[in-house]
């Protein structure tokens, strides 16, 4: 008996170790330049900090910063000098315009949709992001302007 309380507390531990650790790997808004940080404070307006990481994209060193406002998920990227890029917010599918709407439920098609976002980048139009599982269970993603192109960014 003591035996089996000894390997549950073990257990127990190094479950939690492996928490924090994986916890630990997010930056912290303190962790951040003071430009990067001031964009994000200006950019959150009042959402929740869920997790920072840092990125490279398209040869551009960005932060991603992972929020939630008013019960949504809202992400948004600066670059090292604390320039905004992109916003992607969670929204509905019937939210959309109809023609990006119909491309992606075309592109869906017997799969289950999972997320849709707003996906804008600074300077540019709008445009729609699906994530969605097909019939065999493999995970896609689509990007398709207001007219419903598929397009790449």
């Amino acid at each position: 008996m003591r035996i089996l309380l000894v390997l549950s507390a073990i257990v127990v531990l190094l479950g939690s170790a492996a928490a924090q650790e994986k916890k630990g790997k997010g930056l912290q808004l303190k962790d951040l330049p003071a430009a990067v940080r001031t964009a994000v404070q200006d950019n959150l307006k009042g959402g929740e900090i869920k997790n920072i990481g840092k990125e490279k994209e398209d040869g551009v060193e960005q932060y991603e910063v992972e929020s939630v406002l008013n019960g949504k998920s809202r992400d948004f990227n600066v670059d090292t000098k604390g320039n905004l890029l992109l916003v992607e917010v969670a929204t509905t599918i019937d939210a959309i315009p109809a023609a990006a709407k119909s491309s992606i439920l075309k592109k869906v098609a017997d799969g289950k949709l999972t997320l849709i976002e707003t996906f804008t980048k600074t300077g540019q139009p709008t445009m729609y992001e699906a994530s969605y599982t097909d019939k065999k269970g493999k995970k896609h993603e689509v990007l398709v302007k207001a007219d419903g192109t598929e397009t790449k960014e």
